[in-house]
């Protein structure tokens, strides 16, 4: 198998997810910017890309023309359109996407059974340097070439490699996950306003405390479900809390949720 020497990068899309992978290529160090190109139809997004000094082109022909490692970061509705426009490809590019849902053997079809396709599923909290992203590949990404897309999505986050058949359920969990978190912790604020505070102080109380059970989960070898009942003193307060959500099914409906977006992807890659 041929290894690519990735010295070229371009990214097409240079929306939140494309504009936070580009920031993390550049400041992780893990090509010079002026080895970058980017592609957009907004005149916004592309001034972004050069204010951190990477050209960045209208038409995405113009920025894959010549790069080693090529970035699909667009909405998956546009995968046809793109790549009528892109033009050709280095036949020996790394081809990665984060087009939700779209697989591996759909883009093959496009750019060849012997391309070398990287499938990713980031998440949005990439934009704060907090991410979690899954990657798949196919059997023509060699381990080095595979290493390189874990080290560009790991420089704003956490990435791990995966197999593909669990990309639709890590979209579910990862990929659409913070919409759910941001669900929760809107309830926390609610109740902290009806109970007297203001919002600001609601949304920190709410919002740390998220963040740190997340640490704790993350940091520590305790299972969640032992660190809750470490939380529950009993005849304490906590305890009448769980029991409320206990009984409305609260785990169940997240199981249900993340189901239904799995689904959803599937469907989608079809």
């Amino acid at each position: 198998m041929n290894t690519t020497e990735i010295n070229k990068a371009a990214i097409v899309g240079l929306g939140n997810m494309g504009g936070a992978i580009l920031s993390g290529i550049v400041s992780g160090g893990i090509l010079p910017a002026e080895n970058i190109f980017g592609a957009d139809k907004s005149d916004v997004c592309r001034a972004k890309a050069e204010k951190l000094r990477v050209k960045a082109f209208s038409e995405a022909k113009d920025a894959v023309s010549d790069a080693d490692l090529v970035i699909l970061a667009v909405k998956p509705q546009s995968l046809e359109a793109l790549m009528a426009e892109i033009g050709e490809v280095k036949k020996s590019a790394v081809i990665v996407s984060i087009l939700a849902g779209k697989k591996i053997h759909t883009l093959e079809d496009y750019f060849g059974s012997d391309s070398k396709i990287v499938r990713v599923m980031p998440n949005t909290p990439a934009l704060v340097g907090v991410g979690m992203s899954g990657i798949s590949s196919n059997l023509n990404v060699s381990d080095e070439e595979l290493e390189t897309v874990v080290g560009i999505f790991s420089s704003f986050g956490k990435a791990a490699v995966v197999d593909e058949s669990l990309m639709d359920i890590v979209t579910g969990i990862s990929g659409s996950g913070p919409a759910y978190v941001y669900m929760f912790i809107n309830g926390l604020i609610k109740a902290g306003i009806e109970g007297g505070m203001d919002e600001a102080a609601a949304k920190l109380f709410a919002a740390q405390t998220v963040k740190g059970a997340a640490e704790m989960v993350l940091e520590s070898d305790i299972s969640p479900e032992q660190l809750k009942i470490n939380v529950c003193s009993p005849g304490g307060t906590t305890i009448e809390a769980v029991k409320v959500l206990e009984e409305q099914g609260f785990e169940d409906i997240i199981v249900q949720a993340v189901e239904a977006c799995a689904e959803k992807s599937k469907l989608m890659g079809k």
